[in-house]
């Protein structure tokens, strides 16, 4: 027992948490894939349980800033989130890991859902199916709610300002653009007027975590303008090729072009999340482009609510759909996928 004892890593010793393998990683990242039930809601309260409470990959403190940060982003918070963390973490390869797991799985899910919709129509034992998921998913996302809330919000002003907020977004509609403004906004005139309680107090209780801000950040994570435009430039080829592909090889008024086009200008206008951008979608598809018919849109909506993933993987259906209703000479299973 002694000689065990002797042989294991200090850092296991004290109880300190130890940087995960690339390897510990994936296979995290890859059971998140397919456990991330229940909106973006869901998803952040599994990784603030897995994550923050349970392996202590990152702090509360470096988690909740690393959330409000990937809010004010278009696009799905959660998996924004989560490959931030992977990039922290592992760097470029561990944030590719973090945002492709995340979506993987909810993608060949969907995939045949989709087809089977479409060859069969609207299969309501296999929503059933995930839908008897739900109830545990939601005691998951009440539960770290309250967790997460009872740590971010530490005075008066911020329940203030959160219950403001909720009031303002449920209540009355008011968009989340101006949620985040006039909290950000708050939060400056609080810290000129109000210091004390709205300064940023490091819990002194809060066990050491892999990532947190008693250590310095890793040196990837220091900006350069190189990297910045290499990432950049990188990013905008993999996302404009395929789409300058499909208008050269089937035509500029073709489906795939067409859609190619429409997604990524809705990719870049879904600030709120994907509750926000949807009747934009909706709107689209299925009175300017034609791709849909208005019930085909809610089966779908309904489909993406019940897999894993961001529920903004809709629009893999609505592309699905579209371009198996409007394959332009190819076969449909072929258009579609």
């Amino acid at each position: 027992m002694m000689a065990r004892q002797a042989r294991r890593p200090p850092a296991a010793q004290a109880g300190t948490p130890v940087l995960p393998t690339l390897g510990e990683a994936f296979l995290f990242w890859l059971k998140l894939g397919f456990i991330s039930f229940g909106g973006p809601a869901g998803q952040i309260a599994i990784m603030q349980t897995e994550l923050v409470d349970r392996r202590r990959w990152i702090s509360q403190s470096r988690f909740l800033h690393a959330l409000n940060y990937c809010m004010l982003l278009p696009g799905p918070e959660a998996q924004q989130l989560a490959i931030y963390i992977g990039w922290l973490l592992h760097r470029t390869i561990g944030g590719i890991i973090a945002g492709v797991l995340f979506v993987l799985p909810s993608m060949f899910v969907l995939w045949l859902l989709s087809y089977i919709y479409v060859r069969f129509g609207n299969v309501p034992s296999i929503a059933a199916l995930f839908y008897g998921l739900k109830p545990a998913v939601t005691a998951i996302v009440v539960a770290a709610l309250v967790r997460i809330g009872t740590r971010a919000l530490r005075s008066a002003p911020m329940w203030i300002i959160a219950s403001v907020a909720f009031a303002g977004i449920y209540f009355f509609g008011v968009p989340f653009p101006l949620i985040v403004l006039g909290a950000a906004l708050a939060g400056l005139a609080g810290g000129v007027f109000l210091p004390d309680a709205f300064r940023n107090r490091r819990d002194e209780k809060a066990k050491a975590s892999v990532l947190d801000d008693a250590r310095e950040s890793p040196q990837h994570t220091h900006p350069t303008f190189r990297r910045a435009l290499v990432i950049t430039v990188t990013c905008l080829v993999l996302w404009v090729t395929p789409i300058l592909l499909a208008g050269l090889n089937r035509g500029w008024q073709s489906t795939l072009f067409r859609e190619g086009v429409f997604f990524s200008k809705a990719a870049v206008v879904t600030f709120g999340g994907a509750y926000a951008v949807l009747p934009y979608v909706a709107q689209q598809a299925m009175f300017h482009y034609g791709w849909l018919r208005p019930g085909q849109m809610m089966d779908g909506l309904a489909l993406a609510e019940t897999t894993p993933g961001p529920l903004i993987m809709v629009v893999q259906f609505v592309g699905f759909v579209g371009a198996w209703q409007h394959p332009d000479g190819l076969p449909p299973l072929l258009a579609a996928t």
